[in-house]
């Protein structure tokens, strides 16, 4: 099952992709798929045709890994009673 993350490149905006899998340790490189802005528009940088990307560790800040709707159900979130 494909994971969304959130995918901060240096010196661009963070943008969503999916991951099939978690980058090993000794990974070089990401690589994801279904590339798009976070309102859901396609990447201005990425051909119309691309199936999967691979981003070189050396340009990704970080990832924000998503957590499903699954997964949605065990996660504590903030609540506030007013």
């Amino acid at each position: 099952m494909a994971k969304t993350i959130v995918l901060h490149i240096v010196g661009e905006e963070p943008v969503l992709a999916d991951i099939d899998e978690m980058p090993e340790p000794t990974a070089t490189y990401v690589m994801c798929s279904n590339l798009r802005k976070r309102d859901g528009k396609p990447v201005n940088y990425v051909s119309p045709g691309a199936k999967t990307i691979l981003f070189p560790w050396a340009r990704i800040s970080f990832l924000e890994i998503m957590v499903s709707t699954e997964e949605s159900r065990d996660v504590i979130g903030f609540y506030r009673e007013t």
